[in-house]
């Protein structure tokens, strides 16, 4: 394909003749702050197309930053950008120390700006080069939370109301504050929340005791209809994930999330022989390996590895696909931790994956549209991709560095008599 032409649109919206190979001129990460901090890695080429990926680590992104300027953006300046499988394999198989949040979402960044470059010089959204559409729109979720049940049943009608198909639902528990997943507006919710890690009580008995009522009374006023989803957050044993997956039997819950940690997933094996309640787990999944067991010994239903935190669209389709050949299906994370950039790469991703379950959407705030935007969009519980070239979401880098970054960090959770446990 060396010394061809091709014409292509730029994402800026010119025309512009486009010759390969193209050739990586220019990489450089710009940090912003426009109600949280977002990593984004942004490359350029010798034909003028340029694209960007998310490179966002909640709590930990200069991390990823350092990682991004010493030791990937040096090794990236000169090769061929069309070579997306060539650079990942070389930026993974060739770190030596592999896989980790830090090395996988720099590689993340660098994958998601070459898929977008490809997409930009030839013309064409990066789900037509995945393979085209396999569905009309995503179906997504939103979470719907607040300070007891009466809250929360509120929260679930808003969302319901303003067309929603599916909605997770959270409560805080009595006795305990900073509830897991309790944000404070109706909207938007960052725990990240101070520049040294807050703490929140944890007590499993309270609720455990809790949960169920919760759902109890959501399908008493909702019915039958509407899709409930529920994060646990790693905050139970083996044992106990499956006590709760069997009280939650009856109220037909879609999934429930991250019911124990997953270092062992052996451990699912227990609460599957136990509960019928369907179990998604993986946001903070790194690789393909994360997952193996799980998926093979179909332990989990939906897999929740995003592109930000697998490595990219190169490997989470990798993922995709060894999940589809027993019968899991993808439920990628989309917390307002991941950038509107990854938010439109998985949007991509997820309207071209065959196996598709669910994307969990939280909507950003106005501030953080403004310096990303974007052709996808929202109606009535569905999002759609756009068909911009690409993966149709832009930087605004004069926008972006009116918001300087500010440290935050991840809360921590203790019992209540002091243990450190799983936040």
């Amino acid at each position: 394909m060396s010394g061809s032409m091709t014409q292509a649109n730029v994402h800026s919206g010119q025309d512009a003749t486009v010759s390969f190979p193209m050739r990586i001129r220019d990489a450089r990460v710009v940090v912003t702050s426009p109600g949280r901090n977002f990593v984004t890695l942004k490359i350029e080429t010798d034909q003028g197309v340029y694209g960007i990926g998310d490179a966002t680590l909640n709590g930990r992104e200069k991390a990823v930053v350092a990682y991004l300027e010493h030791h990937v953006i040096p090794v990236l300046i000169g090769r061929d950008a069309r070579q997306i499988e060539d650079i990942w394999q070389f930026l993974y198989r060739g770190a030596y120390w592999r896989r980790g949040p830090v090395t996988m979402r720099a590689i993340a960044a660098v994958d998601v700006a070459l898929w977008d470059i490809k997409g930009k010089a030839l013309g064409a959204p990066i789900y037509d080069l995945l393979g085209g559409r396999s569905r009309d729109a995503v179906m997504v979720y939103g979470h719907a939370n607040g300070g007891d049940i009466p809250e929360t049943i509120d929260a679930v009608g808003r969302y319901l109301d303003a067309g929603y198909q599916a909605v997770r639902a959270q409560s805080g528990i009595p006795g305990l504050e900073l509830a897991y997943g309790v944000g404070r507006g109706e909207l938007h919710y960052e725990p990240a929340d101070a520049a040294l890690p807050t703490q929140s009580l944890w007590d499993t008995r309270k609720y455990m005791a809790l949960a169920p009522k919760l759902f109890e009374v959501l399908r008493d006023r909702f019915g039958p209809e509407p899709r409930f989803l529920h994060d646990v957050h790693h905050r139970l044993t083996p044992l106990e994930a499956a006590q709760l997956g069997k009280r939650l039997e009856p109220y037909d819950l879609f999934w429930i999330e991250d019911p124990t940690p997953a270092e062992n997933q052996e451990a699912f094996r227990l609460i599957r022989q136990h509960t019928t309640t369907p179990i998604a787990v993986g946001e903070v999944f790194n690789t393909i390996w994360d997952a193996k067991d799980l998926i093979q010994e179909q332990l989990i239903d939906f897999v929740r590895a995003s592109v930000l935190g697998a490595g990219g669209l190169t490997h989470l389709r990798r993922i995709a696909d060894f999940a589809a050949l027993w019968q899991v299906r993808t439920g990628c994370h989309g917390a307002t931790d991941l950038s509107p950039v990854t938010m439109g790469a998985a949007l991509h991703f997820d309207i071209w994956v065959p196996n598709f379950g669910m994307q969990e959407y939280m909507r950003h705030t106005a501030e953080t549209d403004a310096v990303f935007p974007h052709a996808y969009t929202f109606e009535r519980g569905f999002l759609r991709p756009g068909d911009a070239p690409g993966h149709g979401v832009d930087l605004d880098e004069v926008l972006a560095a009116r918001f300087p970054y500010e440290p935050r960090q991840l809360p921590v959770a203790r019992l209540t008599d002091g243990t450190m446990w799983n936040w």
